[in-house]
């Protein structure tokens, strides 16, 4: 029997820069904010050191990076370290733009790497929230660096409280 259903094409489009000294001086900022937060993340099990850096809309600038816990649910990434860090000191603040960066102990991380999806739905939620993008800036420890302008790049068909 032929299926009668159809083909639904998502697609992204994302800037990649070849490095980051090619980031606007803004952007260029908010990352090296982001790669010193790596420093003093905590991840004792993983190796894996994550840092973010939020630009606010009244240009106010937080870090946050990961927490981990021996029991592994209870640690937090950087990105909703951040961006609850955010919202409690400046409730009510949109969020403009947030950098990524990520180191490991394993092995050197030479790609951009994203948000999970418990961050991408974080970032949704105060994307909704404000009516306002949230431009996102990925990198690794080295290598190029992409830039999405919005968490619907990341997270498409995203669930939010229009869905409640």
């Amino acid at each position: 029997m032929k299926s009668k259903a159809t083909k639904l094409t998502i697609t992204t489009t994302l800037e990649v820069y070849k490095s980051m000294d090619d980031l606007p001086e803004t952007d260029l900022e908010l990352l090296k904010m982001a790669k010193k937060a790596v420093k003093s993340a905590y991840a004792p099990y993983s190796n894996f050191h994550v840092g973010a850096a939020l630009l606010l809309e009244n240009g106010k600038k937080l870090t946050g990076n990961n927490q981990e816990n021996a029991a592994y649910p209870s640690g937090l990434c950087a990105e909703r370290v951040a961006i609850y860090h955010a919202s409690s000191v400046y409730p009510n603040i949109p969020i403009k733009t947030i950098a990524i960066s990520v180191t490991s102990k394993n092995h050197l991380i030479s790609e951009p790497i994203s948000p999970c999806g418990a961050c991408r739905q974080a970032i949704s939620e105060y994307e909704n929230r404000d009516q306002s993008p949230i431009r996102i800036i990925m990198s690794g420890e080295t290598g190029k660096i992409y830039v999405s302008d919005s968490i619907e790049n990341l997270l498409p068909l995203m669930f939010s409280k229009k869905h409640l």
